[in-house]
C-alpha cells in the first residue's frame, strides 16, 4: 500500500500520510507524491478544499526520517539534500495554496510534520496534540520554514520554542501561530464528513471548542525576549519560577552550536517564507558537515544512549565563523522553486 493515500470525497481532496509504524515520518517519495497531488488538485475544479491527516492513532507526523539522514551523513549520497529540496518546495506550495488547506494536527506533530501542517490556511489541534520543533536536541535547527513561523510568533514564546525544542499542547500551539482552532478529537471524523460537501469556514465555528490553558502566558517566558543568549540564561537563573528552571534544563540539554545557529536564523527570518526556506536549505546542507548533527542523531536515535558529546568548538572555526559557515553559498545548486513555479498562482491571501 502507498505511503501517501490521495482520494476525492465529494468536494474534498483527502491526503493521508500512511506510515503509521513510523509515526508517518516523511520520505522523499511521500513529499514528491504530496507535491504532485496538490499541484494536480489545485487546478481541478472538482476539488474545493484539501485535508491532510495521518494514519494510525499516534499523530499526524513525527517529521522526517532521521535514520536515513544519519546514513547519508556517513555515506553522502546526496539523498538528504534531494529530500530537503522537495520537502521545502512542498512547504512553500502549502503556504501559497489558493484553496483551503486544512491540517488535522491530532496527536504528535513534530519537525517536518509542522512543515506540512502549520503553513496551511486552516490548522486544527485537539486535546491530544503535541506540537513542536525539537531539532536542537539532535544537533539541527527548526527547518521546513520553522524559523519563519517561530520568528513571527510572539517573540518570547517563539524563541523559547525554537531554542529549547519544547513541545506544546493545543493552546500554546495556537499562541505560537502554528494552529488556529481547537476541536475535540472525538469530533474530527464528523468534521471530516461535513467537509466533503461544506466549506471549512462555514463549519469550523460549529466544531471549535476552548482548549485547556497552556504555559506560554507565564511570566518566566518573557526571559526569552532578550536577543542575547547569555541574557536569556541570566534572566532564567534569577527567577524562582519552576518554569524557569525547566527552561534552563532544556537549554542545557540542547546542542550548543544548534542554539547559537537557531538564534541567528530566527533573527533573520519572518518576512518572506521563500527567502527563509532558501536560507534554511543552505544551513541544512552545510549542517551535514558539522559533527554535532551526526552525533545528535546517534545519541538520540541510533545508539539511544541519550548522552551526546557535543563539539563545543570546531577546529578551524571561531564561534561566529561556525555560524556564518551555515549561511555561505552552497557548492551545489541552491534551493529554487522550479517544481511549483510551473503553477499559475502564488497567492494564498
Amino acid at each position: 500500500m502507498s505511503d501517501l493515500l490521495a482520494e476525492r470525497r465529494g468536494d474534498l481532496g483527502l491526503l493521508t500520510l500512511n506510515r503509521p509504524e513510523s509515526l508517518n515520518a516523511l520520505t522523499t517519495s511521500m513529499c514528491q507524491a504530496m507535491l504532485d497531488t496538490l499541484l494536480r488538485w489545485r487546478d481541478d475544479p472538482r476539488i474545493k478544499q484539501v485535508v491532510v491527516t495521518g494514519a494510525g492513532e499516534r499523530g499526524l507526523c513525527a517529521g522526517g526520517d532521521i535514520v536515513a539522514i544519519y546514513r547519508d551523513i556517513k555515506n553522502r549520497t546526496g539523498a538528504t539534500e534531494e529530500f530537503w529540496r522537495i520537502e521545502y518546495q512542498l512547504n512553500a506550495l502549502i503556504s501559497e495554496y489558493p484553496k483551503p488547506y486544512i491540517a488535522l494536527m491530532d496527536g504528535i506533530v513534530l519537525g517536518g510534520g509542522i512543515g506540512i501542517s502549520a503553513h496551511g490556511s486552516h490548522r486544527i489541534v485537539t486535546e491530544r496534540s503535541k506540537c513542536g520543533m525539537p531539532e536542537v536536541g539532535i544537533g539541527f535547527f527548526p527547518d521546513v520554514g520553522g524559523t519563519y513561523l517561530l520568528a513571527r510568533a510572539p517573540r518570547p514564546a517563539g524563541r523559547y520554542a525554537a531554542l529549547t525544542g519544547a513541545s506544546f499542547g493545543a493552546a500554546d500551539a495556537i499562541t505560537l501561530g502554528l494552529a488556529d482552532v481547537h476541536v475535540s478529537s472525538h469530533r474530527l471524523a464528523e468534521l471530516l464528513r461535513k467537509l466533503e460537501t461544506e466549506p471549512v469556514d462555514a463549519m469550523l465555528h460549529k466544531f471549535a471548542s476552548i482548549p485547556a490553558p497552556g504555559s506560554l502566558a507565564q511570566q518566566w517566558v518573557q526571559s526569552f525576549a532578550a536577543k542575547d543568549l547569555a541574557q536569556i540564561r541570566n534572566h532564567l537563573a534569577e527567577s524562582n519560577d519552576p518554569g524557569s528552571a525547566q527552561a534552563l534544563q532544556r537549554l542545557a540539554r540542547a546542542c550548543p552550536s544548534s542554539v547559537d545557529l537557531v538564534n541567528t536564523l530566527c533573527e533573520l527570518a519572518g518576512s518572506d517564507l521563500r527567502q527563509d526556506l532558501k536560507r534554511e536549505f543552505r544551513a541544512a546542507v552545510h549542517r551535514l558537515d558539522d559533527p554535532d548533527f551526526a552525533e545528535g542523531i546517534r545519541a538520540q536515535v541510533i545508539d539511544k544512549d541519550r548522552t551526546p558529546r557535543w563539539s563545543i568548538t570546531r577546529e578551524g572555526f571561531s564561534a561566529q565563523q561556525r555560524i556564518s559557515a551555515h549561511l555561505a553559498p552552497l557548492p551545489t545548486a541552491e534551493l529554487d522553486f522550479q517544481l511549483i513555479n510551473k503553477s499559475p498562482s502564488r497567492n494564498k491571501e
